[in-house]
């Protein structure tokens, strides 16, 4: 589909006819012929002299190539554009935000992989995450990781096999051997408040005790709350195990229930597979679909028109130059013949 950027500059079409209705030809006074019998070739004509001009119109090529040449010079000015077909492209409507647990605990190996081998709690955890990310095209996702302290290991993107990549590539003990939840929900608030997106949820993944938090887990879920952000947590290991990695399993509920998120525990491979399929069900996608029509300048082709129009023109005028140039006879002596 073509269509012009600046229609209006066609008015331009018009501004030879303005310029004809205003301005009269030019005129360039030349002596006439004077004859002493002008009285009396007037008296048998029956017409009286009086004053008068010749008006050259010129060529017929003239009245078509330059009409030609201004009209390609204006539309090259009114921007002729080619509309091409319909793209559509989805557009994520939320962000969702992993914050995976990195310390010493998970190297525990009380887990099993997709081939039955004892695994640590960790390996398991990035085999099924990878399959979760696997599944998210159409959400942005960022990734969290914490120990004694959280950092920041990849960013909202819609990158997602960056992210897998990242979680590939994460150790235990990266962050220190702690577990700073509290302060990992804290991360990921301030994350949030970068972030244009109406849906915000994150999937928090620990395997033991809040032990090195500056902010209580339950009063950092109550400012998440405040800030629309769900929590779902996902606690891994044994909850049977005591000491210093003994999981917090009411603190995990409270959170979540606080922000009217999930709070699921696995034991075993299967539970946490289980566990990121009905996560994935319940945070379905959500994408606009945003459809636009590129468009193409194609004024070169109007332009390039009026320039070789001009062109022309000015060869053809000094192509007629030269078919009037007469070439003038030498006059012969007497007695002698004259040479062509």
């Amino acid at each position: 589909m073509l269509t012009l950027a600046y229609p209006w500059l066609l008015l331009l079409l018009a501004l030879p006819f303005v310029v004809r209705a205003l301005w009269q030809p030019h005129r360039e006074p030349r002596p006439g012929l004077q004859v002493p019998f002008m009285e009396r070739l007037a008296r048998a004509s029956g017409q009286q002299p009086g004053p008068g001009a010749s008006v050259l119109h010129g060529v017929w090529w003239r009245w078509v190539v330059l009409p030609l040449a201004w009209i390609g010079i204006v539309l090259a000015l009114a921007r002729p554009q080619w509309i091409g077909p319909p793209v559509s492209k989805s557009v994520p409507m939320r962000d969702l935000l992993l914050a995976v647990d990195l310390s010493g605990s998970m190297e525990t190996q009380d887990f099993t992989d997709a081939a039955g081998k004892q695994v640590d709690r960790l390996s398991a955890v990035k085999e099924v995450l990878d399959d979760f990310l696997a599944k998210r095209q159409g959400d942005r996702v960022g990734l969290i990781f914490f120990g004694s302290a959280p950092f920041v290991q990849a960013p909202f993107t819609e990158d997602l096999p960056v992210c897998r990549q990242l979680l590939d590539e994460a150790q235990t003990k990266m962050a220190g051997p702690q577990t700073a939840f509290g302060d990992a929900i804290g991360l990921a608030i301030t994350m949030f408040d970068r972030s244009d997106m109406k849906e915000r949820v994150l999937i928090a993944l620990t395997d033991g005790n809040d032990t090195a938090s500056q902010i209580p887990p339950a009063k950092a879920a109550e400012i998440a709350k405040g800030k629309g952000i769900v929590i779902h947590t996902v606690s891994v290991g044994d909850p049977r195990v005591a000491g210093e990695q003994a999981l917090d399993v009411p603190a995990l509920q409270a959170v979540a229930s606080e922000t009217g998120g999930i709070y699921s525990a696995a034991s075993d491979r299967k539970q946490l597979e289980e566990i990121y399929n009905k996560l994935d069900a319940l945070e379905q996608r959500k994408a606009a679909t945003v459809s636009h029509r590129p468009k193409r300048d194609v004024f070169q082709w109007p332009l390039g028109i009026g320039v070789v129009a001009s062109l022309v023109y000015q060869a053809l005028l000094l192509l007629a130059a030269a078919t009037r140039r007469e070439v003038v006879p030498a006059v012969a002596e007497p007695g002698k013949e004259a040479v062509a």
